[in-house]
């Protein structure tokens, strides 16, 4: 049996803060009166609202599952006291960032593969990758989450290339290289229900 990573989703025992991941992505969360938050996101396939949810409820954080405006899926806690220090760390100036002292752990990661993460579709050209949703609101933190990828071990040090889609409101951040690859499998962890399509394992699977 492989080895668990200390930083892999699997190791770490589950927390509020873990819930940074759906915040990676296009997450949003707002304040009330400086005594509760709460933190919501829209996403494309009832699969990621079912698992985000169960995933809420193991940092012992309830999510109601609910239909966007635009009718897609919506995943929104209510407004609550554990979440405030959540808020006040990704928010500042009326803007979402990512605080100074930011790790990007496994569970992070699960989260963010969760709200946003999908394989990339294969063009024949190159071998696929995958993509890790990125805010398109909220430019100013694509910078820092690339850098907590490349400390993660899952980006080069340039990063050069790294980042698709810019001028689309789908922007996404590309892991991809055998070696790399699998550090995201062993930081994320096994699959959810149906979500198998879209997880990294079977992009190591194919290029091993």
């Amino acid at each position: 049996m492989a080895q668990l990573s200390f930083y892999s989703a699997d190791a770490s025992q589950p927390g509020v803060a873990d819930l940074a991941g759906v915040l990676c992505a296009h997450g949003r969360i707002v304040s009330f009166a400086s005594s509760a938050a709460r933190l919501s996101i829209v996403v494309d396939e009832p699969w990621r609202a079912t698992a985000l949810r169960e995933e809420f409820a193991v940092r012992g954080v309830t999510a109601t599952l609910t239909t966007a405006d635009c009718g897609s899926p919506l995943v929104r806690t209510a407004f609550r006291s554990d979440l405030l220090g959540l808020a006040t760390a990704w928010t500042g100036d009326g803007a979402k960032r990512v605080p100074d002292d930011f790790l990007l752990t496994g569970a992070v990661l699960r989260l963010w593969a969760l709200a946003a993460g999908a394989r990339e579709r294969h063009d024949g050209k190159r071998r696929s990758g995958f993509l890790l949703g990125l805010d398109a609101d909220e430019q100013g933190t694509h910078e820092p989450l690339l850098r907590a990828l490349r400390q993660a071990g899952l980006l080069s040090m340039s990063s050069r290339g790294s980042v698709v889609g810019v001028r689309t409101d789908t922007p996404a951040v590309r892991v991809a290289g055998r070696a790399r690859l699998r550090r995201l499998v062993e930081l994320v962890g096994d699959a959810p229900i149906a979500a198998e399509p879209a997880w990294p394992a079977s992009l190591v699977a194919v290029s091993a």
